[in-house]
């Protein structure tokens, strides 16, 4: 019977060790004690006392004698208190039945989670627990819908009639991959990144909108979106129609706003608008 937890080794002997031995005074134990008293030293069938001024001390695996020891002299050790320490168990040695069933919801749950906290999570590929922190789980499993851009013009200017004009901006409200240039107002999305655009504007006439048509076009050339209003509308001389895509950036691909106005008479009028977008979470 045992008051406690049963000792993991039963009936453990001592240790001995012999040493082979030289003319020193300095000798490597195989085994880490905490000072001299942890063995017994015998010399020719003498037993050495220990201690500092004696006849030997000790420390970690270092055994110092006061007097060197000759070639032909026996010389062994007992180990005496050393400690049967409890040890890391082998790789996939622990299981269900090793643990207790507290061992998580006994813990106090938490109610937040600061940036630098970490969390547990298995890497498959290494077939090993690790830890991460949480603004990198977070920012490895959600993503961010980051770069995004908005340009927009609140100017009027007058396309010329019934044909696609390209529409221009005068700023941008943020872009924070600098994928959209001023200049000649293009949409060039990153390599591998797919993004969710869209451009809105307001077209007017100043006798009588007949249509309004907005395009999203691709290097150019290749319509992505197309939208339409005509004299359906409310009010058929403000018409604003808005187009939308879903695109993937290769790097050299780019998209532009085109617009084109149809009156019966008058003059047409491109007022407020705008072309935005943002990268879709995967």
């Amino acid at each position: 019977m045992y008051i406690g937890n049963t000792p993991a080794e039963n009936y453990a002997s001592f240790l001995t060790e012999t040493f082979t031995v030289s003319a020193t005074t300095n000798y490597t134990l195989s085994h880490a004690v905490s000072n001299e008293n942890d063995i017994r030293l015998v010399i020719n069938g003498v037993v050495q006392q220990p201690g500092s001024g004696k006849a030997y001390t000790a420390s970690g695996t270092t055994l110092t004698l006061s007097s060197a020891t000759a070639s032909g002299d026996v010389m062994y050790c007992v180990y005496l208190g050393r400690a049967l320490q409890t040890v890391n168990p082998p790789n996939a040695s622990v299981g269900n039945s090793q643990t207790a069933p507290t061992i998580i919801t006994g813990q106090t749950a938490e109610t937040s989670i600061a940036t630098d906290d970490t969390i547990l999570i298995h890497d498959t590929s290494a077939s090993a627990l690790r830890k991460m922190t949480r603004s990198n789980f977070l920012s490895g499993v959600g993503g961010a819908n980051t770069p995004y851009f908005r340009a927009i013009n609140s100017g009027t200017t007058n396309p010329s009639n019934n044909v696609y004009t390209k529409v221009t901006f005068q700023s941008e409200d943020y872009d924070t991959g600098s994928e959209f240039d001023l200049s000649n107002d293009r949409f060039t999305p990153a390599n591998g990144n797919t993004y969710f655009i869209q451009a809105q504007l307001t077209g007017s006439g100043s006798s009588n909108l007949q249509a309004c048509r907005l395009r999203l076009y691709k290097n150019g050339n290749t319509t992505v979106w197309d939208a339409y209003a005509d004299t359906y509308a409310v009010d058929s001389n403000l018409f604003s129609p808005t187009a939308a895509a879903i695109v993937t950036g290769n790097g050299s691909d780019y998209y532009e706003v085109y617009v084109q106005l149809y009156l019966d008479s008058g003059t047409p009028e491109l007022q407020n608008r705008y072309f935005q977008g943002f990268k879709l979470i995967s």
